[in-house]
């Protein structure tokens, strides 16, 4: 995952950085994400982040102050990376429209982050040890408001009932599923989301299944 830099990090205590220093974050961050990916948080070690970050030891300290920092600055970021789509969701919009962009989106980013998705889940299943006051502040209140969006849809009889929050929960498992199980679906089929084919046969069928189940048509023109 290219770019896990800047918010979710700590801040250096001289205040702004130059642009050396947010290239560094960003080696620093893309680093830890495949160590904490691979080895989890008590397998993983400073010392290898700082070697694939192609920095030493006592640098990597400069701007984080221990291995709990870098993972929860990794966390953080990840969060809000894979936040992002939902945020977007447009009140005004018509709900086949945005909720299939949003589908589409999702599935995107368990192809290009399935390391991230993975890391996440991992966290999450432990009990978000990390992270559990960003599950219970910032990601509440979007979910908040995203559910909001869809009951009022609801309520203009522009889809079927159902329980806002729920048709969130389906949407991350179903995606992210595809990151999260993608050795166990490539054994299955013989493909994964890299394959062009399987991507959008992913798309058409993930969004369609979703939609479907609440009274919704697929956009014809959803690109592929």
């Amino acid at each position: 995952m290219t770019g896990l830099s800047g918010q979710g990090s700590e801040t250096h205590k001289n205040g702004g950085l130059s642009r050396i220093q947010e290239r560094n974050r960003s080696l620093i961050l893309d680093a830890a994400l495949g160590e904490f990916s691979k080895k989890g948080f008590s397998g993983a070690t400073v010392e290898r982040i700082a070697a694939e970050a192609g920095m030493s030891k006592s640098n990597l300290l400069y701007y984080f102050s221990s291995k709990e920092a870098i993972y929860k600055a990794t966390l953080a970021h990840i969060l809000e990376v894979w936040l992002a789509p939902l945020k977007t969701l447009n009140p005004n919009g018509e709900p086949s429209q945005e909720l299939s962009a949003y589908i589409r989106q999702k599935i995107e980013m368990s192809a290009e982050f399935p390391e991230a998705s993975r890391l996440f889940a991992n966290e999450v299943m432990q009990g978000a040890p990390q992270i559990l006051p960003i599950l219970e502040g910032e990601l509440k209140r979007l979910v908040t408001e995203k559910s909001a969006v869809i009951e009022d849809w609801i309520v203009a009889g522009k889809m079927q009932r159902v329980e806002p929050a729920h048709l969130i929960f389906t949407i991350w498992a179903t995606t992210q599923h595809y990151a999260d199980f993608s050795i166990q679906i490539k054994a299955l089929t013989g493909k994964d989301l890299s394959d062009p084919d399987f991507f959008r046969e992913t798309v058409a069928s993930v969004t369609a299944l979703i939609l479907n189940g609440i009274g919704l048509t697929p956009p014809q023109d959803t690109p592929s």
